[in-house]
């Protein structure tokens, strides 16, 4: 069989106070085009469907039209895990009617082991789990690790296996030989622990995971990453996002690249090239920017002038730090008002414009200062 292997939505996530649903929903059509041209058998999520535990409503609602959309409009069984984004109790309710419709979701760890038969396929969906579920499950308190987790867990899996057919494991965990990103599940791991040794995993055919959001984490012909569809940090700007498309018999696996929607694009130059007009032009503005200035001192309403060719700044920083800030403290404070030399202060510092609240507060405390010095 024929099967798109996904995960990592993350449905709901903002990106530096960018609300990405929009993006999101733009993102899963180019998923369901390619599940239609590539006639899949079936679609494999492996986790991290939202971005929350107690995600919004605007993100159920979005969820719930896609995977309707999947499953209902395009006929496609659909076979999905919880994730540690994911509240496995919230997001597992109705799971009981789903199958009905070939909707197979897993947020339960004793449900893992009752496989999924789909045309040559047996699929064994598996999602995140802590230790002590596995302790509880065996009767076991003597399983201190994940591997030995592991080793448990894929031993009864194969007393389930069927010998006609090929088997899948759909997983959410950090595989050993993997590599984490910046901002991209860095400091998660199953049961707070170390990483699945890969040789454990060696008896299925094909090994869907989720959990790190890049695709080329982990370099095994047989288990592999989906990755997030989107670029949902800045550490993700250089990935290249897309889906699997696997045949299990004869075995065979196929990248196919996601164009994304608006960009993250990480620019380091001075003041002048990155607000030089035709340097401008190369990007477009709805796209996403973290600055990184070369200059190093001081630039007056820095944030809304750049703003005003990247608008959707994300960060802003500066690469070599800055010069004698006492030298510019003495330039700068005759032709600057305390105010607006605390709000570029801040930009500078922080990134971002202060907000109405913050400014408010600013502004209090400069009056009282004022009256102090009187």
């Amino acid at each position: 069989m024929r099967f798109l292997h996904t995960g990592d939505w993350h449905i709901g996530k903002n990106l530096a106070g960018y609300n990405l649903l929009a993006d999101q929903h733009a993102t899963f059509q180019e998923i369901r085009k390619i599940a239609q041209d590539k006639q899949v058998d079936a679609v494999v999520i492996a986790g991290d469907l939202y971005d929350r535990t107690i995600p919004g409503e605007a993100a159920i609602q979005e969820l719930t039209k896609e995977l309707a959309t999947l499953n209902i409009k395009e006929h496609l069984p659909v076979l999905a895990i919880s994730g540690n984004h994911d509240s496995a109790t919230r997001l597992g309710i109705g799971h009981q009617w789903f199958v009905n419709n070939d909707f197979y979701l897993n947020t339960n760890f004793s449900d893992a082991f009752h496989p999924i038969n789909i045309k040559d396929t047996q699929f064994f969906l598996l999602p995140f789990f802590g230790l002590q579920e596995v302790r509880n499950y065996f009767a076991d308190d003597h399983i201190q690790n994940i591997n030995t987790a592991m080793q448990k867990i894929v031993t009864q899996m194969k007393e389930s296996f069927d010998p006609q057919s090929q088997h899948v494991l759909v997983a959410h965990f950090f595989a050993a030989g993997s590599k984490r990103t910046a901002e991209s599940e860095t400091m998660i791991e199953v049961g707070g622990l170390s990483a699945v040794n890969t040789d454990i995993l060696k008896d299925f055919e094909y090994v869907a995971l989720g959990h790190l959001h890049n695709k080329n984490a982990l370099h095994e012909e047989r288990v592999r990453y989906s990755g997030s569809p989107m670029k949902l940090s800045v550490s993700e700007a250089p990935m290249e996002k897309g889906v699997w498309i696997v045949d299990t018999d004869p075995f065979e696996i196929q990248w196919v690249p996601l164009k994304p929607v608006h960009d993250i694009h990480v620019l380091e130059d001075s003041m002048d090239t990155l607000t030089n007009e035709q340097f401008a032009k190369n990007y477009a503005k709805d796209d996403y920017y973290a600055i990184k200035l070369t200059d190093r001192e001081i630039i007056p309403d820095v944030m809304n002038r750049l703003r005003q060719y990247y608008p959707q700044i994300l960060s802003l920083s500066r690469k070599y730090g800055f010069s004698d800030p006492k030298r510019h403290q003495q330039s700068t404070k005759t032709q600057l008002s305390p105010d607006k030399l605390f709000e570029d202060f801040f930009q500078q510092t922080i990134g971002t414009e202060m907000s109405a609240e913050q400014e408010k507060i600013m502004r209090k405390t400069l009056e009282e200062v004022m009256k102090e010095n009187d």
